[in-house]
C-alpha cells in the first residue's frame, strides 16, 4: 500500500512538472557575441532587408553582423552616443545621436559609409546628463519621429549651450553654475526642466529635414515606435509627473502630462511648476496602457509590432515591449473604445536566459526576435539575445475586451474548466512628485464568470466598471484539456474609457 501511495505521488509530481512548462519550451534564447572592440551596450538595432542585422553601440559605431558567417563589419563610427537606428529604401542607415539625426550612406559600395548627412538638428543641448535623444521612427509617408528627454536637476548645464534659452522660471546662470552653489538653488528649477528647445516633446521632421513639434508632455520617452496602421507609441518612465511608468497612443497637438515642456507651445508665458493641477488635468491626454513599477516595468523601452504568428507565436496586431530593469518582455494588446486606445499589457518569456536591459527590439525575416541591451550606468545589461520560436505552440491569452459590465478573455487554445479568478483596481496620483503609490487598491468582486460553451472565451462579470483604473486580473488554475497550464497568468487593462 506504502508503495502504491508512493507511486500515485510520483505520477502527481510528474504531471505537474508536465503541465509547469516554462518559456524556455516554446522559445530558444541564444547570445549572439558582439565585437570585440565597442562598448557592447546597444543604443539601436534592426533587420536590415538583405538579411543582415544593424547595431549602433554607446561607443559610437554601426556594425552589421552576418548570421550567415556569424561575423560584423564596421559600417560607421564616431557617433556620439547613438540610441535608435532605421534603414530607408536605398540601403541608408538613418541613426539617432546625442545631437542630431543623421544618415549614413555607403556611395561607392564598399560596405563603409562614406557620407554622414544632418537630417535634423533643430532641438537644443545644454550638456545636461540627462538630455537623450531617442528614435527615430517613421510613418508611412516617410516623416521621422523622435523623442526627447527634459534636463534633470541632479546636475547643472554647461556654459556654451545649443540653441535658445527659454526665460520661464530660474536664471539661467543658477542653472550652470556661475553664480555658486548649483545645489542650493536646484529644487527651484523643477526635478526635471525643459529650457531650450523642445525638451520634453516627440517632433516631427520631414524627409526634407524640416522639424516641428508634434507632442507635448514627456520625462524619459525611451521608446519611440510607429506602428504598421501609423499609430505613434512612446512610452516614459516613472519620476516626476509619473505615478508609474505609462505607454501612450501619441496624436499631433497633444499634452501627455510632464508640465516642463509647456514652455514651447505658442504664447506660453507661465511657469509650468505654477499651473495648477486640476488645469494639467484637463489638459493632458491619459495613458493607454500603464506598468506598475516594480511589478510589470521599472523603466520600459522601445515598443515594436508583432508579426505573423507563423513566424513567432504570438498574436498579429499587438506591441512587444521592452524592460530595462525586469527579466521579461510585455505584450500589449490595444482596443478602441470610443475612439480612445486603451489596453492590456502582459508578462512575456520571463526566463532567467533573457535578463535584464532589453532595450531594443526588431525581427528578422525568419521571425527571430533580436534584443540589444543597455544600462547606461543603471540598471541593466549590455550585449545580444535571439529568440527563435520551436514551433510549439503555448496557451496564451489572445484578446481582452471591455465590457460595460466587466471583460471578456479570449485564448488561443479551449481551456478546460473555468480558472480561479482575481479582480482588483487602483490608480495613481497625478502630482510633480517622483513617482506614487497604489491609490484607491480595491478588491472587485466577480459577481459571474463564464466558460464559452467552446472553451476559448472567458467571460468576467464585475458590478461596475470605473473609468481611469488599472484592473488587474489574476487567472489561477487555467489549463487547456491536455493540463498545459496558462503561459499568461496575469493581465493588466488600463480602462480611459467605459462601454
Amino acid at each position: 500500500m506504502k508503495n502504491q501511495i508512493l507511486s500515485l505521488l510520483a505520477l502527481g509530481w510528474l504531471s505537474l512538472l508536465a503541465s509547469a512548462k516554462g518559456w524556455e519550451d516554446y522559445y530558444q534564447i541564444e547570445t549572439v557575441p558582439a565585437p570585440a572592440t565597442v562598448d557592447k551596450q546597444i543604443g539601436g538595432i534592426t533587420a536590415l532587408r538583405d538579411g543582415r542585422i544593424a547595431a549602433c553601440f554607446n561607443s559610437g559605431e554601426v556594425q552589421i553582423f552576418s548570421s550567415d558567417t556569424k561575423t560584423w563589419s564596421t559600417f560607421a563610427q564616431g557617433l556620439s552616443l547613438p540610441l535608435g537606428i532605421l534603414e530607408e529604401e536605398d540601403g541608408s542607415l538613418v541613426v539617432m545621436q546625442w545631437a542630431e539625426l543623421t544618415r549614413l550612406k555607403d556611395t561607392d559600395k564598399d560596405g563603409v559609409a562614406d557620407f554622414y548627412q544632418t537630417i535634423c538638428n533643430d532641438f537644443g543641448i545644454t550638456g545636461n546628463y540627462h538630455e537623450f535623444s531617442y528614435g527615430p521612427t517613421r510613418d508611412s509617408k516617410g516623416n521621422f519621429y523622435i523623442s526627447l528627454n527634459v534636463a534633470s536637476n541632479g546636475d547643472g548645464i554647461q556654459k556654451n549651450i545649443r540653441g535658445p534659452w527659454k526665460e520661464i522660471g530660474l536664471e539661467r546662470e543658477y542653472h550652470d553654475g556661475s553664480k555658486g552653489q548649483w545645489e542650493k538653488y536646484k529644487g527651484k528649477a523643477g526635478r526635471m526642466y525643459s529650457r531650450v528647445p523642445y525638451r520634453g516633446c516627440v517632433l516631427k521632421i520631414t524627409p526634407e529635414g524640416k522639424s516641428s513639434v508634434f507632442a507635448y508632455g514627456f520625462r524619459s520617452p525611451d521608446g519611440i515606435h510607429m506602428d504598421s496602421q501609423d499609430r505613434l507609441w512612446v512610452t516614459d518612465n516613472q519620476g516626476d509627473w509619473r505615478g508609474t511608468s505609462p505607454l501612450y497612443h501619441v496624436t499631433e497637438g497633444g499634452f501627455y502630462g510632464h508640465p516642463a515642456s509647456l514652455v514651447w507651445k505658442k504664447n506660453w508665458t507661465r511657469d509650468p511648476l505654477k499651473v495648477p493641477i486640476e488645469e494639467l488635468e484637463e489638459m493632458r491626454t491619459p495613458a493607454a496602457g500603464l506598468f506598475p513599477q516594480g511589478e510589470l516595468a521599472n523603466s520600459p523601452t522601445q515598443p515594436i509590432d508583432t508579426i505573423d504568428p507563423a513566424l513567432f507565436g504570438l498574436p498579429k496586431g499587438e506591441l512587444l515591449i521592452g524592460d530595462m530593469n525586469q527579466r521579461h518582455l510585455i505584450r500589449f494588446l490595444p482596443e478602441e473604445v470610443d475612439g480612445t486606445l486603451q489596453g492590456t499589457l502582459i508578462p512575456f518569456l520571463a526566463s532567467p536566459d533573457l535578463g535584464m536591459g532589453n532595450h531594443r527590439l526588431t525581427f528578422d525575416q525568419s521571425g527571430s526576435l533580436w534584443i540589444g541591451k543597455t544600462h547606461i550606468k543603471w540598471a541593466g545589461d549590455e550585449g545580444i539575445k535571439r529568440v527563435v520560436w520551436n514551433k510549439k505552440e503555448p496557451l496564451l491569452v489572445s484578446g481582452v475586451n471591455l465590457q460595460s459590465d466587466g471583460f471578456k478573455i479570449t485564448f488561443t487554445r479551449p481551456l478546460k474548466e473555468t480558472p480561479m479568478l482575481k479582480v482588483s483596481r487602483h490608480t495613481y496620483k497625478y502630482h510633480k512628485d517622483y513617482g506614487s503609490p497604489k491609490v484607491d487598491l480595491k478588491t472587485v468582486e466577480v459577481k459571474d464568470s463564464a466558460l464559452s460553451s467552446d472553451g476559448k472565451v472567458l467571460t468576467i462579470t464585475l458590478p461596475e466598471i470605473v473609468a481611469r483604473r488599472l484592473y488587474t486580473l489574476e487567472l489561477s488554475g487555467a489549463a487547456d484539456a491536455e493540463g498545459q497550464a496558462l503561459m499568461d497568468k496575469v493581465l493588466r487593462y488600463n480602462v480611459v474609457k467605459k462601454r
